[in-house]
């Protein structure tokens, strides 16, 4: 029967436990990383107000492609784009609380950008607000080609630089872009062409392979850049250098927003799509209206791409979500002796699940086959009764008798204390533990 249900927006995405599997993988390879080397979570609103956002994304400039809407009282609001404008903006409000510069985040969000492949995107990535210095931007391509190590994505990704120079610098060399791209805007894309008039570096961000090829014979902004931002570029590349991080420096590479400096680079897979992008932004904060500049970098990246290039790899992710053992009972007397059973099995560490409702027994078996149970324990009324109950192993074919009060130690013994599941959260709650030993003594 076709479904009446109304489709999810073509530019949104749904994440299935699946994926879900490898996103939570990733977060806590991303965490690790991100906590070792000092950083602290920060959120920030999905939305922010669209006069500020237009403040860097001008609206005659479809390059930038975001979502905005009115709220109920006529606000105009924007679905962020980027983590970074948001955690910028929250610095500049809260700064007077930071004791300590600079200070460094880190974000796991949503993101949404209609230019995008992918529309909405969920991105893991840091910030370093409050300082300017080469080796911040060497250690953020560092960290993030020591975790894609770990991982086993290494060998199929490119890691390209550049340098946005300054203000001044950049004012030159776009001056220098116009020139060498006038003439030849009739061998540009339609599209290209179209937003070239409204952004010299429209050949360096298309797709087609003749705007790449034309974009290739332009000069490079180095040439531009003055004693302090060349030391600076090649300050960058001696850290990178020295940490042995192979690059390729790649004079088309900037990025649609103008409130970059110094270094830019990229990540790419070996089909030079994107895997994660990261910058120097010293001018953002002038450029949302704060009265001074503040050194900062940070980068982002596309969580959902790597996850495809695991998949593309056949790596798979141990899942902590397998079910050890499932109660299959037929009737209310075996459903109350199952029911608090099934609790004692899972203070024990055992992953369980039970058949709840009243399915018939053909409809319990298929469902523990389908979620892939090791162990089936068969409870009807004359199990219920006399504590005695069928334990059937599904990956042996073999079934055995085991008394009620013998069963979880049984299933144990079966599965080994080493495939237990004994993350416990509460044990986090540092506060908690403290109370709790209190009360023991």
């Amino acid at each position: 029967m076709e479904s009446t249900v109304e489709p999810r927006l073509e530019w949104t995405s749904d994440i299935f436990p699946e994926d879900h599997t490898y996103l939570t993988f990733l977060k806590k390879v991303f965490r690790h990383e991100f906590r070792k080397n000092g950083f602290r979570r920060i959120s920030t609103p999905l939305i922010e107000e669209t006069s500020l956002l237009r403040k860097i994304y001008p609206e005659n400039n479809n390059q930038y492609g975001l979502y905005h809407f009115q709220t109920k009282n006529d606000t105009d609001v924007t679905l962020l784009p980027a983590a970074s404008v948001g955690i910028m903006r929250a610095y500049l409000e809260n700064e007077k609380f930071e004791w300590l510069q600079p200070v460094y985040y880190y974000y796991m969000e949503r993101a949404f950008r209609q230019n995008r492949i992918r529309k909405e995107f969920y991105t893991f990535g840091w910030e370093v607000i409050g300082e300017s210095d080469p080796v911040i931007d060497a250690q953020n391509i560092y960290m993030i080609y020591t975790a894609l190590q770990k991982i086993g994505l290494w060998e199929d990704i490119k890691i390209k630089i550049n340098s946005f120079g300054n203000a001044k610098e950049i004012e030159k060399y776009t001056d220098e872009l116009q020139s060498f791209f006038e003439n030849k805007k009739q061998v540009m894309s339609e599209e290209t062409a179209e937003n070239f008039k409204n952004n010299v570096f429209a050949p360096f961000h298309s797709k087609d392979e003749d705007d790449l090829i034309l974009a290739a014979s332009a000069p490079s902004i180095i040439k531009f850049l003055k004693k302090d931002n060349k030391k600076y570029y090649a300050d960058f590349k001696t850290y990178l250098d020295d940490l042995s991080i192979p690059y390729i420096e790649d004079h088309t590479l900037f990025f649609p927003e103008d409130f970059y400096t110094h270094a830019i680079w990229k990540f790419e897979d070996s089909s030079w799509e994107e895997l994660a992008s990261g910058w120097r932004y010293d001018l953002l904060a002038r450029s949302l209206g704060s009265p001074k500049d503040y050194g900062a970098a940070g980068f982002s990246i596309d969580s959902m791409r790597i996850i495809e290039m695991l998949k593309e790899k056949a790596i798979t992710i141990k899942n902590k979500d397998h079910i050890d053992l499932y109660f299959v009972q037929l009737g209310d007397e075996a459903k109350r002796v199952v029911f608090p059973l099934s609790l004692q099995a899972r203070e024990k560490w055992i992953n369980t699940l039970t058949s709840l409702g009243t399915p018939s027994i053909k409809e319990q078996m298929l469902k523990a086959q389908r979620i892939g149970s090791q162990y089936v324990v068969l409870v009807w009324v004359m199990e219920a009764r006399n504590g005695i109950f069928q334990v059937r192993n599904i990956p042996a074919w073999t079934q055995e008798e085991v008394k009620k009060e013998e069963l979880i130690d049984y299933i144990i013994g079966k599965i080994w204390k080493d495939s237990l599941n004994f993350y416990e959260p509460s044990k986090d709650l540092v506060q908690w533990e403290i109370k709790k030993d209190e009360t023991e003594s």
